[in-house]
């Protein structure tokens, strides 16, 4: 790629750039209040350690927001594109919030799941059905958690729940296979290098928060 081509990309995407910015100091200070508000209670797993599990939270997060929101720019129309970057960014802020202190926050998720109705209504979806792939999905989640013992967090099912409403029956059952595929993926692998023991706390809510950002993307590739 020569000069010329890489300048041209370049400002083309410099509005996606632009949101991907606002959108990375905006979540993070969000994420920073949100710990505040929860310091001294049990909701946080590692309440001691923000700032040291968050050092690395602003480059990953502009990186990520700007590449996923640069390839829904070029092809979404300004519809989609608003409600795309409303998901891609709750979605991300709730992967960032799970693995640094295994926390999803009711207040990233109601946002969502509020987008994901009017969403579906605005495109003309059949609501009904995505309706039932929030239920569907949240009972099922719901019976993982009996099941697993605690192992699927409550915040794992209502993020099931508010994806469903986006998603509808059959892509959401791809989002939690790919979910549990790559989360099994990523357990073993902290297991062999032992930094997890076997009854040790696995985030799975970010995997299935990427699995859902990957289909999102992958569905205005097949709509444009």
């Amino acid at each position: 790629m020569d000069l010329l081509n890489f300048s041209e990309i370049l400002k083309s995407n410099l509005p996606a750039l632009f949101i991907a910015y606002v959108a990375t100091w905006a979540g993070s200070y969000w994420i920073n209040k949100l710990y505040a508000q929860e310091q001294g209670s049990d909701l946080l797993s590692f309440p001691e350690r923000v700032a040291q599990r968050a050092r690395f939270r602003k480059p990953l997060l502009f990186l990520f927001l700007a590449t996923c929101i640069s390839k829904a720019w070029g092809i979404a129309s300004a519809i989609q594109l608003f409600y795309y970057v409303i998901a891609i960014v709750l979605l991300v802020l709730v992967t960032i919030t799970d693995f640094e202190q295994y926390v999803i926050f009711d207040s990233m998720l109601l946002p969502f799941a509020v987008a994901g109705v009017c969403y579906t209504q605005h495109i003309q979806l059949p609501l009904t059905e995505h309706l039932a792939a929030a239920l569907g999905g949240g009972l099922l989640f719901f019976l993982l958690t009996l099941l697993t013992k605690g192992a699927i967090g409550g915040g794992d099912i209502k993020l099931i729940t508010a994806m469903g409403l986006w998603l509808g029956v059959r892509p959401l059952l791809s989002v939690i296979a790919y979910g549990f595929i790559t989360g099994g993926v990523a357990a073993m692998f902290l297991l062999i290098t032992k930094q997890k023991q076997l009854k040790s706390y696995f985030a799975y809510g970010p995997y299935f928060a990427l699995s859902g950002i990957g289909l999102l993307l992958e569905w205005l590739k097949m709509m444009f």
